[in-house]
């Protein structure tokens, strides 16, 4: 058989096989991916009501380390959590520059300290796996799952656990 008599079966059984292509919408979830240091994180974009690029916080002496105070965003006072300390990571840098999500769960609302937002995206509920048997103890409450995001691993965060935590003392 020659290569164009090959050439030519194949693309009539592909003809013949061709039919109706068939839509299947898969769900998918919004997220926004943030980074601390090398490692990534996200949560569910409905939790988040926005991004604070540079904003002044004020120290509140006496609150514990995770809290570094509050921001006074067009006249609402809001507090700020450390995610960096509520996920036992050290301390950022001096001097980086760093942003503030503000975030809404059921019984709560605060600032959340991110080093970089890393970019806001649709992803498939299917692509979210559940967490690996290597995730340590304590950081397996306030995961719902990981995926893959370019050549990152993304741990997705689940905020509420964390508000409800660090309400009731235990973040």
């Amino acid at each position: 058989m020659t290569t164009e008599a090959s050439l030519e079966r194949i693309l009539s059984l592909r003809q013949e096989g061709s039919g109706e292509i068939v839509s299947v919408d898969e769900p998918a979830v919004k997220l926004v991916i943030v980074s601390l240091g090398d490692q990534w994180f996200a949560f569910h974009g409905e939790r988040i009501r926005e991004v604070l690029a540079e904003a002044p916080v004020f120290f509140l002496p006496g609150c514990p380390p995770s809290l570094e105070g509050v921001v006074n965003v067009r006249g609402d006072i809001e507090s700020v959590i450390r995610l960096r300390s509520i996920l036992g990571l050290p301390a950022m840098a001096d001097g980086i520059s760093s942003r503030i999500l503000l975030g809404q769960a059921s019984a709560m609302r605060s600032g959340v300290r991110v080093d970089r937002v890393e970019d806001v995206v649709d992803v498939l509920e299917s692509a979210i796996q559940p967490l690996p048997p290597t995730t340590p103890d304590h950081l397996q409450p306030i995961m719902l799952g990981v995926f893959t995001f370019g050549d990152h691993v993304v741990h997705l965060l689940d905020l509420e656990r964390i508000f409800e935590d660090y309400r009731a003392g235990l973040r």
